[in-house]
């Protein structure tokens, strides 16, 4: 039912409503403080990244590459072995300390005394009734409110595959997998994304038997095909893969094991299941067709360059309304609807060029850009530089063997058109392509005209740059 009957009079109204508590979150402030706001949050306060996402997962990554280190000390000339994992001590560490204490003092904040003019609605959901009016959970009683701006970032949640929904049995997503009462001694994977490989670098660091099952051939297909092709090969040094396959059934066995059979008869046994297998738009939850909202066939919420929707009044930012799905993009959406808002006579529009993305498994990767397929399509002439970890300085220190660094440029402009990293700290080193490409610093101009300390690793990225070939 698109539409339920209420009364003018039930309605509460706010200058504004906020539909999620991710980067949504970071709407109010001091342009919002002489207008009264409505926070809606139907889980854990703070959204995704905060608490089952990008912080939590860094931390068991950190402590994971950390675990790693003892089986790689003999490159070093040093003999050490891993004793023990505590894992209840980790996550004491990560969510006792740290997540946990994040977001119950954040819903407190937003909910307290030093906001007076935020209301926080916890623990339900939205969903359109009407343009610009929600109802916030079920029921007869439930409030309805009404905004004068409507801002949905609502987010996405994990997709699970049909047979694994089907079959009943248990299984875990990236919102429970680091909550586990105990260390898995063997887990299987779904998937081949990013999700998918930061969880099997990390449970294989700590000892866990990792098998991963994906449908494509090459795991994290839609990199570079050079870093694909480069990591699925370092994969089948930490963990079991099963690739080209999909899951034909699901069962669990009587002593509570997850089995699994693939398509080529193959059957897998663990402890527990992961599906890491994408993510779906929370759009369906809104009841977007009562509030005049379109979304794509994909569920996507359509929205202009300048974060807004088709619904007169109403905005959405982060994964609720982009395919990009990074942090560092949702807040930069947020930041400028926040300023649209304020501003209506100064309107920004989004930027979505030259968006960085890292990757925290292990080796580590950075990408920025095209991948040279894409590169190809574009017609350009190209020149492009593949950079050895084990060629530069630093990289003989670190022993390192597989690392690269891959740049792709336009042989006659100079124009840095991708660069991509698989290797240490590459997220981090990623970030120099970054400042080149936004501000269409010419390659050889990059490389030349500044200093790079040697023998740091960002030599890596120089070398790269001195290695492209120019027309002129």
């Amino acid at each position: 039912m698109l539409f339920q009957q209420f009364s003018e009079e039930s309605i509460q109204d706010f200058d504004m409503v906020i539909v999620g508590t991710g980067s949504g979150n970071m709407i109010p402030g001091r342009t919002t403080r002489n207008k009264t706001v409505a926070i809606v949050e139907k889980g854990v306060f703070g959204g995704t990244c905060s608490n089952v996402g990008c912080i939590p997962t860094k931390m068991f990554v950190h402590t994971a590459d950390v675990a790693r280190e003892f089986s790689h000390a003999g490159a070093l000339s040093l003999t050490g072995e891993l004793q023990n994992v505590d894992w209840k001590d980790i996550q004491r560490r990560v969510f006792g300390e740290r997540i946990d204490p994040i977001s119950k003092a954040g819903a407190e904040y937003r909910a307290g005394d030093k906001t007076p003019n935020i209301t926080l609605f916890h623990g339900e959901a939205a969903s359109f009734v009407a343009p610009r009016t929600l109802r916030i959970g079920d029921g007869p009683e439930a409030p309805i409110i009404r905004g004068k701006d409507v801002i949905l970032a609502t987010g996405r949640r994990p997709w699970i595959h049909p047979v694994i929904k089907e079959s009943g049995i248990r299984y875990r997503t990236n919102e429970d997998i680091m909550r586990l009462e105990k260390l898995p001694e063997s887990l299987i994977i779904l998937g081949g994304g990013i999700v998918a490989v930061e969880f099997a670098a990390v449970f294989s660091a700590f000892g866990t038997k990792v098998t991963v099952v994906n449908r494509f051939e090459r795991l994290l297909r839609m990199a570079d095909h050079d870093i694909s092709e480069a990591f699925t090969e370092q994969a089948k040094t930490q963990w079991t893969n099963h690739l080209g396959r999909t899951v034909e059934a699901a069962e669990e066995t009587h002593d509570g094991r997850i089995k699994i059979t693939l398509d080529d008869g193959t059957q897998v046994e663990a402890d527990e299941i992961l599906v890491a297998l994408g993510r779906e738009n929370n759009s369906d939850t809104l009841n977007v067709e009562a509030g005049g909202v379109e979304v794509t066939a994909r569920g996507t919420i359509v929205v202009d360059e300048y974060g807004r929707t088709t619904a007169e009044g109403v905005w959405a930012l982060g994964d609720a309304a982009n395919e990009i799905e990074l942090k560092h993009v949702a807040n930069h959406e947020s930041r400028v609807v926040k300023h649209n808002i304020a501003f209506p006579d100064d309107l920004q529009k989004v930027n979505h060029r030259f968006i960085p993305g890292g990757i925290f498994t292990h080796p580590q990767i950075g990408i920025v850009g095209m991948t040279e397929e894409e590169a190809r399509l574009t017609g350009r002439p190209l020149t492009i530089k593949v950079q050895r970890y084990a060629d530069i300085a630093y990289g003989w220190a670190m022993e390192d063997t597989t690392g690269f660094c891959k740049v792709i440029a336009d042989r006659s402009t100079g124009e840095i058109l991708g660069a991509h990293i698989m290797g240490p700290e590459a997220s981090t080193l990623i970030q120099s392509f970054v400042s080149a490409m936004s501000f269409g610093i010419h390659a050889r101009d990059f490389a030349e005209n500044q200093f790079w300390p040697h023998p740091a690793l960002t030599e890596l990225v120089e070398n790269a740059l001195l290695g492209l070939e120019f027309d002129a």
